[in-house]
């Protein structure tokens, strides 16, 4: 099933070629979506309408639905099925909530004090995708720390169904998060409409959430051509798991298979310490792959996918670091010696109970992470992702008697008369 590699047998450009994923080398992808967001721009709602009978095949009169659309798919759903999202709500808040601490005010001298501030970035753009898969914990994962933040306007597009709606469950999270309103677009467009606006959709300051390659690279256009930011490239999901001999064949295989059956371009990599795990754990992998619903989705993300052997653990995280993983899962009865020497990851799953599907819905930590290799540079979505952090200073006399001569000399040998001016004035005063 996994192609397998020997680590011994691997040269630099091979390990690289291992490593690089998502690429689009003919720039296919880049040019459709380029299209796509000329369009938008020029065209607004009537774009977006086009894009959905063919993208979506549903015919849409409006372009969103409201909060009396939202309460009714919502109450749609079971009272198990609520409870499950309130639980995942309450966990993924709790762990957020304690991102907001407040920062200390630093004297640097006698008389100069100096602080920072947290100010919520007034309008996101969150983007939920519905393709082959409706993610309602996407929705809790990025409107929960919006709100925590306390951003003033959160735009949500998600494409709709067949139906000209939205999921039920996705519905029952706006009302968890009391948005009344979802605009009913998805793929490339709707990063394009969230940050030109439409007749009916919102410009935001900043866009957030995963995606397949065209989101992903919409994402990226849009942070080049236009004053919006973006959280990061969040783009088709990925695993990796290291694991020896204390490792449960079973439980690899069903970790590597939760990441493959997000999509055809998903990716499961395994970095092992023992051929008998690998051996072992492919078995599993035919098993398991058998009974899954979307097994044809599934069986052509482990075809792209493979496994590491190496002949020990520091050998498996070095080769982690350098594939740089959305998501590492550390099966190993060791797992607390590798904490301190994982460099790059966006969330980390360790021991043999710690399946990643745990952080996908409802341990708290949030799943919008970076894929790609970008988390040798990002992190993943926080209270941080929602806010803008302000620098403040205070002077008093004796603080501009103490700082002002430093500030006057390094102005002066910089040569920029008019700052040392605006110290020495307020002195000679």
């Amino acid at each position: 099933m996994l192609k397998t590699y020997l680590y011994q047998d691997l040269d630099q450009a091979k390990i690289q070629e291992l490593i690089n994923r998502n690429t689009d080398p003919n720039n296919s992808i880049q040019d459709t979506v380029l299209g796509i967001v000329e369009e938008v721009k020029t065209h607004g709602d009537a774009a977006l309408k086009n894009y959905a009978a063919k993208f979506d095949k549903v015919e849409l009169d409006k372009l969103f639905l409201d909060a009396s659309d939202i309460e009714e798919l919502a109450m749609g759903i079971s009272r198990d099925q609520m409870r499950a999202l309130e639980i995942a709500f309450q966990n993924i808040h709790k762990f957020h909530s304690y991102q907001t601490k407040r920062e200390r005010t630093v004297e640097t001298m006698p008389g100069v004090t100096c602080w920072r501030e947290l100010r919520p970035i007034e309008k996101v753009g969150l983007y939920i995708p519905g393709g082959s898969a409706v993610l309602p914990s996407t929705l809790l994962m990025l409107g929960i720390p919006a709100r925590i933040a306390g951003c003033r306007e959160i735009v949500v597009c998600s494409p709709p169904q067949n139906n000209g709606k939205i999921n039920g469950f996705v519905a029952y999270c706006l009302k968890l998060l009391r948005i009344e309103r979802v605009y009913l677009v998805g793929g490339a467009q709707a990063v394009a409409a969230m940050a030109f606006g439409t007749e009916s959709i919102p410009k935001v300051n900043k866009i957030f959430g995963p995606g397949n390659q065209f989101v992903t690279k919409a994402k990226s256009l849009i942070q080049g051509i236009t004053d919006v930011a973006i959280d990061m490239p969040a783009g088709p999901s990925e695993v990796l798991v290291i694991a020896d001999e204390s490792a449960n064949p079973a439980f690899v295989a069903a970790d590597l298979l939760a990441q493959a059956e997000h999509g055809a371009d998903s990716q499961a990599v395994l970095t092992t310490t023992s051929a008998s795990i690998a051996e072992k754990v492919n078995k599993e992998l035919i098993s398991q792959l058998a009974i899954l619903p979307r097994k044809e989705l599934a069986a052509k993300a482990i075809e792209n996918s493979y496994v590491v052997i190496c002949d020990d653990l520091q050998t498996c995280m070095s080769f982690s670091n350098a594939y740089a993983p959305e998501h590492l899962i550390i099966e190993s009865d060791q797992w607390k010696s590798l904490v301190n020497k994982v460099v790059n990851a966006g969330s980390v799953f360790l021991g043999h109970l710690t399946p990643e599907s745990a952080g996908d819905y409802a341990s708290g930590t949030n799943h919008t992470l970076p894929t790609s290799g970008y988390a040798r540079s990002y992190s993943g979505v926080s209270v941080d992702s929602f806010v803008k952090k302000i620098t403040f200073q205070h002077i008093t006399e004796q603080g501009l008697d103490q700082i002002g001569s430093t500030v006057e000399i390094l102005a002066e040998l910089e040569g920029l008369q008019a700052h040392k001016n605006a110290v020495s004035i307020r002195k000679k005063a």
